[in-house]
């Protein structure tokens, strides 16, 4: 039976897997598997060092990298997006869950599993019901800032491990007392090892590579063993751990893994926890999804791609819903194993799946191995990637840029390292939408008047032009709305009183795409203020959406002046052959 073309669309909006899939063939399959065996080998020590972050077992990074990948090959967009626990998510989640259970306890990794839960229910009504744009409130100087200083927060987080001390904190001045206080405990051998493997993953990163290809080897492969710079570091510090018996010298190590695939399992439905969680599985979500979309739309871009926002919501919504059924703990979409997926040729979603498959076989049959992995090797590994997320320039930047920008990135990155993740990012969140608020809320509004010779309409504090002086042209360039109305007439009557040979005042709407009730109700106000005044108001280049909601209102039929189509008519119409230059 052929579904009606119509009922075809929307199917394969919602299942994107029916769309790619119709044109997939041996090239694509090809390049998928190649691309997930790099991911797979990239993956899975990434896996297991995040969910050491998350304060959760080792295993629970695995079961989170297997059936989200799988549910985002089904419902994701992005052709390149690799899903998985990442860095700053697995902070949010020790610190969300950290304060209402012991780490290590069966309780903290329920608490875990819900949070995934409720973060993919979240994700996934927002984009049934196509709330994506709500991400665009989010200043992106501000997530930077946000991103900058968990980065730090994490690299410091992991220094315990690295020395081999106890360590606790969810803000850099907490960890750093807790470091130094305990410092005088350092083991170290495990000073040692957690030493080495950094100078080595720092030299994997941009030496190894290049170093392969010197010796004839062929790039794929180089770009291979390069990406297994960790799987490396992992098999050398375990094997030596093992062979030399460094655990009973004191080297802590991950210890017993459960081998097998992901157990089932359902989330809490306490109602206790899911207030307790609700929060920050809101901020969880929010993050999560612009870091995601964020690299889906740039590695989209690069081979003339389109991703869906809303649907990119459901996909990331149902891989946590998936990892949560799993075993897991929240995920999406990783920046640096996206980045390899594509690089490695990934064509479709179904490197994921592959990828799933790989780290799948790495549960049921290497897990023993990893017995006596030292931490001290995954806090390594950490620190590597998330140092690469540390970005101070954005200070500079806006600093130079705009003051206003500067000091919300400034208070994020303070707020952050000096309270923890959680005031960081709720912080974020606030100051963007505040930053919006107050952009908007004193819109830019210049006098203009006509360049010579021409039928343009300049500022005229910026260009010589031609005014008249019995007339005002104001161009808003903002659209009008609560937030903003009472400004525009305070502006306007501080401009036209006590100005005598004023009598007709222009608003050149030109960059208004939207006057809500509250401004409807405002510019009624002006135009009643004025004439008063024995001033006409008149309004030039409304556009189309605009004008159908004022034509529905009293104001046309009450407004003093006129409407005009350009500037320029409304210019001749009210001062004829009188225009003179302005002094």
């Amino acid at each position: 039976m052929t579904l009606p073309k119509p009922r075809r669309a929307s199917l394969e909006r919602h299942f994107p897997i029916l769309q790619w899939s119709k044109t997939y063939d041996r090239a694509a399959l090809t390049s998928d598997a190649v691309a997930a065996v790099i991911v797979t080998i990239m993956l899975i020590p990434q896996s297991l060092a995040y969910a050491l972050l998350a304060g959760l077992p080792a295993e629970m990074g695995l079961y989170a990298s297997i059936l989200p990948l799988i549910a985002y090959a089904i419902f994701g967009t992005s052709r390149a997006l690799a899903v998985g626990p990442v860095a700053v998510i697995s902070l949010m989640t020790a610190a969300a869950v950290g304060n209402m259970a012991l780490q290590g306890t069966a309780e903290y990794a329920a608490a875990a599993i819900t949070l995934a839960f409720i973060s993919g229910l979240i994700l996934t009504v927002m984009g049934l019901f196509r709330l994506g744009f709500l991400a665009n409130f989010l200043s992106h100087p501000v997530i930077a800032g946000f991103i900058t200083a968990s980065g730090v927060i994490i690299a410091t987080s992991q220094l315990k491990h690295i020395l081999g001390i106890d360590a606790h904190g969810h803000s850099l001045a907490e960890l750093i007392t807790s470091i130094l206080e305990n410092i005088t405990s350092t083991n170290i051998i495990t000073l040692i090892i957690g030493l080495s493997t950094l100078a080595f993953l720092f030299w994997v990163r941009k030496g190894l590579k290049p170093l392969l290809l010197g010796t004839g080897m062929a790039p794929r492969l180089a770009e291979i063993l390069a990406k297994a710079g960790p799987v490396g570091a992992v098999a050398v510090t375990t094997l030596s751990v093992w062979a030399f018996g460094l655990d009973t010298h004191g080297v802590r190590i991950v210890g017993d893994i459960p081998m097998g695939l992901p157990p089932l399992s359902l989330p809490s439905f306490s109602a206790d926890i899911w207030s307790n969680l609700f929060v920050s599985a809101i901020l969880i979500s929010i993050i999560g999804f612009v870091e995601s979309v964020s690299v889906a739309q740039t590695l989209a871009a690069k081979k003339r791609q389109r991703i869906l926002p809303d649907q990119e919501l459901v996909g990331l919504g149902t891989s946590n819903i998936a990892s949560a059924l799993s075993g897991g703990f929240p995920v999406t979409g990783g920046f640096s194993r996206s980045v390899v997926n594509f690089d490695a040729g990934a064509e479709t979603p179904a490197a994921g799946a592959f990828t799933a498959i790989g780290i799948g076989l790495a549960a049921l049959l290497l897990t023993p191995m990893l017995f006596f992995l030292p931490k001290a090797t995954l806090a390594a590994t950490i620190i590597v990637a998330v140092l690469s997320l540390v970005d101070f320039s954005i200070l500079p930047k806006t600093w130079n840029y705009s003051k206003v920008d500067f000091s919300a990135v400034a208070a994020t990155i303070f707020l952050t390292l000096g309270f923890g993740v959680e005031i960081g990012v709720s912080a974020g969140v606030l100051l963007s939408i505040g930053l919006f608020l107050y952009k908007t809320s004193r819109p830019h509004v210049a006098e203009v008047g006509l360049v010579p010779n021409t039928q343009h309409f300049r500022n005229i504090l910026r260009h010589d032009v031609e005014t008249d002086p019995s007339l005002v042209t104001l161009r808003i360039d903002e659209s009008l709305y609560f937030a903003n109305a009472r400004y525009l007439e305070d502006y306007l009557y501080d401009r036209v009183v006590c100005d005598e040979p004023i009598q007709h005042v222009v608003l050149m709407c030109s960059a208004v795409n939207e006057i809500d009730m509250s401004a409807l109700e405002s510019l009624e106000e002006i135009n009643k203020r004025l004439q008063e005044m024995g001033i006409k108001l008149h309004l030039s280049e409304v556009k189309g959406p605009v004008m159908d909601r004022l034509v529905r209102s009293h104001f046309i039929t009450e407004l003093t002046g006129d409407i005009f189509l350009a500037q320029y008519d409304a210019m001749v119409a009210l001062t004829g052959a009188n225009a003179q230059k302005s002094p």
